[in-house]
């Protein structure tokens, strides 16, 4: 069974539901509890005097400042994504539907928040109050990396959602979230926070709920029980794409961060340092001397040529362990940090390089998506040359030419031309640089012979390997 993140995403109207509820009545009936049907207010009572929460007033409140959003594009076009809901033979260029979604008003002007995933791609965008009022809505600007959208109606006087403090939530709290799941719009659904802070790889910190959220509920919010918005629910974790017990909102701080640049620019601006980083692999933390706890800090697999980290003089294979003071604790935690800086931004970067703490400055470019996904480019090998006791690993290595040299922006090495044996098995493969053995840098064939030879041959052989622009840490099985 595949269980994966899911944008919850607009989905078809009927369901074709079918409740039982002649049977479960009866059921409920011959049980006896009938009275609480019956008997309200006794019933509230009861549940007051427990502790439970009504959060009817609460519901009628905020629910105004709920909208429904539908989006809509031309015939003919090609296909963009999943669930997208076609007219029968619609004639080109003719408005048909393509999805719905839901959004909540952040100001009497007419500003709206939602996902950026349920306006994506779309041609038209209408915006539906709770009195039935239907506005078309102009797209302000999107937010792909936090799928975070703000559209435009034309309107005054609107209700709106407070903002909550996301500092103030916590795990066990109960929150509600209102939307429109699978075109059911106005609907109510509560839980509790089941988690905070939630790492799933993206560049936001999800909270999580056991709220039940669907298809359609995107871009409606995460309300706290004083009736503020803390979060926007924007994903599920489901095998089945519909709801199971676990969804994700993105915390009401990080998206009202990234709302006021897109009303002020309609776009967001972030600080690139030109690195592609990944978590720390325990081994490596374990050679480095890292490995206290978690391992912290961030693996640079890679430097992007030109950019302002390979003009600082940052190499593939450091790890980042702070920016500006502030320790990082992974991958994902250095991209938000160097992302909510500004292009310009002076920083101060703490390294690791195999064991030696260096410390450098760069000033941030701006984050282009294009540079930043730059890809890998593997250089041909020079000719072999044999080293003796590199052999007995599986190795052979040569030296590298001036132009190699100059082409690693100042770290040296040797090229590995030929694997078998444990290098193999290991994933080294022809072609690779290895630019350390453990903590010691390698220089030349000799010297890198020399520094293997002394290594106890009972234990894994610990290198540090360029190939092409990225680095990777790999431990070449112990000799028999």
């Amino acid at each position: 069974m595949r269980v994966s993140l899911t944008p919850l995403r607009a989905a078809a109207r009927g369901l074709g539901l079918a409740y039982g509820l002649a049977s479960m009545m009866g059921s409920v009936m011959a049980s006896g509890l009938v009275l609480g049907l019956v008997q309200p207010a006794a019933a509230q009572a009861q549940a007051a005097a427990r502790g439970l929460p009504d959060f009817a007033d609460l519901v009628e409140q905020v629910s105004p400042a709920v909208v429904n959003i539908r989006t809509t594009e031309r015939a003919g076009e090609a296909p963009r994504g999943p669930f997208r809901r076609r007219a029968p033979l619609p004639q080109q260029g003719d408005e048909v539907p393509r999805g719905e979604g839901s959004g909540f008003i952040l100001s009497a002007d007419g500003y709206v928040m939602t996902n950026a995933h349920v306006i994506e791609g779309a041609n038209e965008v209408y915006v539906t109050l709770t009195d039935k009022r239907e506005f078309k809505a102009k797209i302000v600007g999107a937010d792909e990396r936090t799928d975070v959208a703000i559209v435009k109606i034309d309107a005054t006087g609107l209700p709106w959602v407070k903002i909550g403090d996301v500092g103030r939530l916590r795990v066990g709290e109960w929150v509600l979230a209102i939307g429109s799941p699978f075109g059911l719009e106005s609907t109510v659904t509560a839980g509790i926070v089941s988690a905070k802070a939630r790492e799933t790889g993206s560049d936001v910190p999800f909270i999580q709920t056991d709220v039940a959220v669907n298809p359609g509920n995107s871009g409606g919010p995460l309300l706290n029980v004083r009736g503020e918005a803390v979060g926007i629910n924007s994903q599920i974790l489901s095998p089945v794409g519909s709801f199971v017990g676990i969804s994700f909102a993105i915390p009401i701080d990080e998206a009202m961060r990234v709302a006021e640049q897109l009303k002020a620019t309609g776009r967001v601006v972030r600080g690139y340092l030109g690195i592609q980083p990944i978590d720390v692999p325990r081994e490596l933390a374990e050679e480095y001397g890292l490995a206290k706890g978690k391992a912290k800090g961030a693996f640079v697999r890679q430097v992007v040529s030109g950019t302002p980290a390979d003009k600082a003089g940052i190499q593939p294979g450091d790890v980042v362990l702070a920016v500006n003071g502030r320790p990082v604790d992974g991958a994902v935690d250095l991209r938000r940090t160097l992302g909510a800086l500004k292009p310009g931004a002076a920083v101060a970067l703490q390294v690791n390089r195999r064991g030696k703490l260096l410390d450098f400055k760069a000033s941030l470019a701006e984050l282009n998506p294009q540079v930043a996904a730059a890809a890998e480019r593997p250089e041909a090998a020079s000719e072999p040359r044999t080293a003796g006791a590199a052999k007995a690993w599986g190795l052979t290595v040569t030296n590298l030419g001036e132009a190699e040299r100059q082409s690693l922006r100042g770290a040296n090495g040797v090229r590995v031309s030929a694997v078998s044996g444990g290098a193999e098995a290991a994933g080294l493969r022809a072609g690779d640089v290895i630019v350390a053995v453990g903590t010691t840098d390698v220089t030349d064939v000799k010297q890198f012979d020399a520094v293997v030879s002394r290594l106890d041959k009972t234990k894994s052989l610990p290198v540090t390997v360029l190939r092409g622009d990225w680095a990777q840490f790999l431990r070449i099985p112990a000799l028999k």
